[in-house]
């Protein structure tokens, strides 16, 4: 069992490491002689684990996903405050947000032209639009319709490219009083 939690820990590890890879340099500096030393390994040790740099990608994906997840599970709330709080989990409000979606955009538009990534990104943008729907529901009482989770997904969605784009040091509340606002809107 430790070997397990070892080569998780690992991979782990070296995720993160290419995403400030990816952050820093550029999609096209993502590879595995990078991330080795981003991550402080010999190259030939990240090769057992990750062969090439479609591994290294597919595996940073997953892992902007399965964060996600957990911070929307962490969300011990209940009713519409549950709704507002795990929509807020989807936006880039803090420095460890903000990398993840930077990694999401471009992961993602690698996706369109990578098949090795479009498995993983259309599994996190079925999460967030799966997210979205129980948010609405325990916001509304009842399932909402394919339109209403496609509305508040783009409007999530769009908040959140917008929050990445603007200069890392300035305010994004605006995000959320928008956020906010659609919500009142709907529950009204």
């Amino acid at each position: 069992m430790p070997q397990k939690l070892d080569r998780d820990e690992r991979r782990r590890q070296v995720s993160e490491a290419a995403w400030r890879v990816l952050v820093r340099d550029g999609l096209e500096a993502l590879s595995v002689r990078n991330v080795a030393a981003e991550a402080g390994l010999p190259q030939s040790s990240l090769r057992y684990t990750f062969p090439t740099v479609a591994s290294v990608r597919e595996r940073a994906v997953a892992l902007v996903l399965e964060r996600l997840q957990e911070r929307v599970a962490a969300v011990d709330v209940d009713g519409a405050s549950w709704s507002r709080e795990v929509l807020a989990q989807l936006l880039p409000l803090d420095a460890e947000r903000r990398t993840e979606m930077e990694v999401y955009l471009a992961l993602g538009t690698a996706a369109m032209t990578d098949p090795a990534l479009r498995d993983g990104h259309r599994a996190s943008q079925d999460a967030i639009r799966d997210v979205c729907a129980r948010a609405l529901a325990a916001l509304i009482g009842r399932a909402p319709s394919g339109v209403e989770v496609r509305e508040l997904h783009a409007l999530v969605d769009g908040l959140a490219l917008h929050v990445v784009r603007q200069d890392p040091d300035a305010d994004a509340g605006w995000a959320l009083d928008v956020l906010d606002t659609h919500l009142e809107r709907v529950a009204g």
